[in-house]
């Protein structure tokens, strides 16, 4: 009932450089090691996030914050981006309105002052 990962450790690889035992390189085989083949679906979970965040001091609320209120500024700023794209089409239809009728009225004059 043991659901602690296993600790890391340090090996060092055939160049003499260290390196930590979760995060070897794929071409490395330690010596007394088989082949072990892993499917996808047995593949553990990627923790960085996890690793990340609460390694460096910050609590599960914060993480918690940022699951809830990451999707909700996407949604915001989604919302802002069409109320913004509504808006600079309103703009330019009605700039191109403005441009209508004054080259409509010009033109008027202009056909006005030749008779």
């Amino acid at each position: 009932m043991n659901n602690l990962p296993e600790p890391v450790r340090v090996v060092q690889l055939p160049d003499g450089t260290p390196a930590y035992s979760d995060r070897l390189p794929a071409s490395y085989q330690p010596a007394d090691a088989v082949p072990q083949v892993i499917h996808v679906h047995q593949a553990p979970p990627d923790r960085t996030v996890q690793r990340l965040a609460l390694g460096s001091g910050v609590g599960a609320g914060a993480v918690a914050a940022g699951v809830y209120f990451g999707p909700l500024l996407v949604g915001v700023l989604t919302a802002i981006a069409a109320n913004l794209a509504l808006l600079a089409l309103v703009a330019s239809v009605c700039a191109w309105g403005v441009v209508t009728v004054v080259k409509s009225v010009s033109d008027t004059k202009t056909a006005r002052k030749r008779r």
